[in-house]
């Protein structure tokens, strides 16, 4: 049967990047204008939703390879009124992409490792780029969304080439090329903040950010 003709094998979205695809990133954050000193939470860079919790708009772009361009909008917590998870999953997350984005190994605890893990403020976030683990989840209609949860550190064995210049994609279960050393840790000095939580989700221009309503927020977080 011509392609054109049966369509049962048609994807029911193909704007979506695979789940599980390793890509380098950057990320930007969408300002909300919430500032709170006491938290470290300054700059204009956090939003508040109306049920009290504060997050980190974050948008994502592909930088290399056939998903090139594409963008991810998700939301990193820094607050939730239900309690700490929401905001233990955006330190989490924020840890890891200054490991990524730095070439500090998780495990690395030495005084450069964790100078590395401190920021001046959310502004030091802005603009970082690194490698990303692509997911996929839902929006607030049931439809599916990339969104990014982790970040692959210097310890994964595709971490060198991705970051290298040209790198592309690597899709889940692709053949895995031979590792070069990730890059020399970068010296930092920032002087550490109080709550830091920190950046996921679109196609090219076809799949829907997230809604200034914080469709992006587990119900959980709420």
């Amino acid at each position: 049967m011509s392609l054109w003709n049966d369509f049962n094998d048609a994807q029911t979205n193909a704007n979506v990047i695979p789940k599980g695809t390793l890509a380098k990133v950057r990320m930007t954050i969408r300002p909300g204008g919430f500032d709170d000193p006491a938290q470290g939470w300054t700059g204009g860079y956090a939003k508040r939703a109306s049920t009290g919790a504060v997050y980190l708009d974050a948008e994502y772009t592909v930088l290399e390879g056939p998903y090139a361009k594409r963008k991810i909008w998700s939301l990193i917590g820094l607050y939730s009124p239900n309690g700490p998870n929401w905001a233990n999953m955006g330190r989490s997350l924020v840890r890891g992409m200054l490991n990524s984005s730095r070439g500090i190994s998780d495990k690395d605890n030495s005084a450069q490792a964790q100078a590395a893990r401190r920021i001046n403020g959310f502004a030091d976030l802005d603009g970082i780029e690194f490698i990303a683990r692509i997911d996929v989840g839902k929006d607030s209609s049931g439809e599916e969304r990339n969104e990014i949860k982790s970040a692959v550190m210097p310890d994964h064995r595709d971490y060198a080439q991705l970051m290298g210049h040209g790198a592309a994609p690597m899709a889940p279960g692709s053949p895995h090329a031979p590792q070069s050393a990730p890059p020399a840790p970068q010296p930092q000095t920032p002087t550490p903040t109080q709550g830091h939580g920190a950046p996921a989700q679109h196609g090219q221009s076809t799949q829907t950010p997230a809604a200034p309503g914080f469709s992006g927020r587990p119900s959980w977080a709420e």
